[in-house]
């Protein structure tokens, strides 16, 4: 098992690594829109925060060896299940043709008031 760690995404805020890789799998742990540099929420909008996640989740994977392409599963957790739309057409925008397995779920509350959070299994 190797732990992934890369200055261009977050911090993480509890005992936890941003990514672990296990027998050829990339499994990243949640990411809200936290700006790596501050470590402060990116804006209060869901489609700054969506933005922010994807880039964190896109410097991990990089990290990583990994890409967009070779992400095999996501579960989008959000705040407000309105947003949905709004995330979706981001996260088409982020995958393009390609298109991982997804779940989506309503949560009652994320960190740090976030409106939006993503894990990603990839491939490396």
């Amino acid at each position: 098992m190797k732990t992934i760690y890369t200055l261009n995404a977050p911090k993480p805020i509890g005992p936890y690594a941003q990514a672990v890789v296990s027998n050829g799998l990339l499994f990243t742990s949640g990411q809200i829109a936290l700006d790596p540099v501050s470590n402060d929420m990116a804006g209060e909008d869901i489609e700054t925060q969506t933005r922010q996640v994807l880039a964190n989740l896109a410097a991990v994977l990089d990290q990583a060896g990994s890409s967009p392409q070779k992400v095999v599963k996501t579960t989008i957790f959000l705040a407000d299940l309105a947003d949905f739309a709004v995330v979706n057409g981001l996260y088409g925008e982020f995958f393009g043709d390609h298109k991982p397995a997804r779940s989506t779920v309503q949560v009652a509350a994320l960190p740090k008031s976030a409106r939006i959070e993503i894990e990603l299994v990839a491939e490396i």
